[in-house]
């Protein structure tokens, strides 16, 4: 991504590319009933995103490549929420074992894919995702879902301080607002990982059958 013109990021000091290994992994974050449905308080139209996600899907399940999803849920005591929780009033409309807090239907996982219980924004935090991906000799995590912002930043940061090389294609991820979106993404190509597009994940793919 370009830089916007009132900042210090030269490019050959920032956003070099870390690629594609030889074993990615897809996950798919929080693409559920809370957020994908904009009636919701947490939730905004990201149509495309679930669009984009679909294909990534259908191509890491061709090639029998590792995937996961992940959603975010509370205890009705709303004692496993911590402070996120009164930072985020509208947290309260993720309760464990409601419709809101499961996988969209658009997307839902087929097989033995794993969705992922988490109660804050990384995927990592307080997970087994990284024993998951250690099992499956992952090296590489492409990420997709919502938001840009949040969970997917998050798990982008703790993605490279794990060891992965981090890709996230830009049309398959979304947030409540562009500003946000588009912010976020620059930070994540600049420092942490590779801000792509869906049909760069799925072309690389195919080149390596």
């Amino acid at each position: 991504m370009d830089p916007p013109h009132d900042t210090h990021y030269d490019e050959d000091d920032f956003g070099a590319s870390v690629g594609l290994g030889e074993q990615p992994a897809l996950l798919v974050i929080d693409l559920i009933n809370a957020f994908t449905d904009p009636e919701t308080s947490l939730g905004s139209d990201v149509s495309g995103v679930l669009e984009e996600t679909e294909r990534l899907l259908a191509a890491f399940r061709e090639h029998d490549l590792p995937r996961y999803f992940t959603t975010v849920a509370f205890e009705e005591s709303y004692g496993d929420a911590g402070r996120f929780i009164e930072k985020v009033p509208a947290l309260r409309e993720l309760r464990l074992g409601t419709e809101a807090v499961e996988v969209d239907d658009q997307i839902e996982p087929v097989g033995d894919e794993r969705v992922i219980l988490k109660k804050y924004a990384s995927a990592f935090f307080g997970t087994d995702l990284e024993t998951e991906l250690t099992t499956q000799r992952v090296d590489t995590l492409v990420l997709a879902g919502v938001t840009t912002s949040g969970c997917i930043r998050a798990t982008a940061v703790d993605s490279l301080q794990h060891g992965y090389r981090t890709i996230v294609p830009e049309d398959a991820v979304g947030d409540r607002a562009e500003g946000p979106h588009r912010a976020n993404l620059f930070d994540i190509d600049a420092k942490y990982g590779d801000v792509v597009t869906t049909d760069d994940v799925i072309d690389h793919l195919y080149e390596n059958d």
